[in-house]
C-alpha cells in the first residue's frame, strides 16, 4: 500500500468581474501558494473535485493545471494523482511560458543566439 500524502489545497477566491481568465486565476493563486512555500510532493485535488469546490468547469481546472505543470511546479501522470514539484525551478526566464503567453505577435524582434540563429520575440 501506497505512503499517505497530504493535500494541498490553499484558499482560492475567484473574481468573475475580474477580465482575467478564470484558469489564470486559479493557475497565479496556486503558483503563488506554492512558491511560498508548500510542501514538495503534496497531493492536489483532483481536476474533478476543485472544480466541483470552485463552481467552474473541470476543463477550467485542468487548463490551470497544465500551466502549473508547463511551469514546472506540478507534475502527475494520467490517471494518479497531481502532485507539487519537488525541488521546484528557480525563478528565471521561462521562455516557453512568454511564448505560449503571447498568443499572437504585435511586432517581431529577430534576436540572435550565441551560435548565429535567429530567435523571434513578440514585443
Amino acid at each position: 500500500m501506497g505512503r499517505a500524502q497530504h493535500l494541498f489545497l490553499p484558499h482560492i477566491a475567484l473574481d468573475r468581474a475580474d477580465a482575467s481568465p478564470l484558469h489564470h486565476q486559479i493557475s497565479t493563486q496556486l503558483a503563488h501558494a506554492i512558491r511560498a512555500g508548500a510542501a514538495d510532493g503534496a497531493r492536489l485535488p483532483s481536476s474533478r473535485v476543485l472544480a466541483r469546490l470552485l463552481g467552474v468547469s473541470r476543463n477550467t481546472v485542468m487548463t490551470a493545471y497544465d500551466e502549473l505543470a508547463a511551469d514546472g511546479l506540478i507534475g502527475g501522470r494520467q490517471r494518479a494523482s497531481t502532485m507539487v514539484t519537488p525541488h521546484r525551478q528557480s525563478e528565471t526566464l521561462d521562455l516557453p511560458r512568454l511564448i505560449r503567453d503571447a498568443q499572437f505577435p504585435a511586432q517581431v524582434i529577430p534576436v540572435g543566439d550565441p551560435d548565429g540563429n535567429t530567435i523571434e520575440l513578440n514585443s
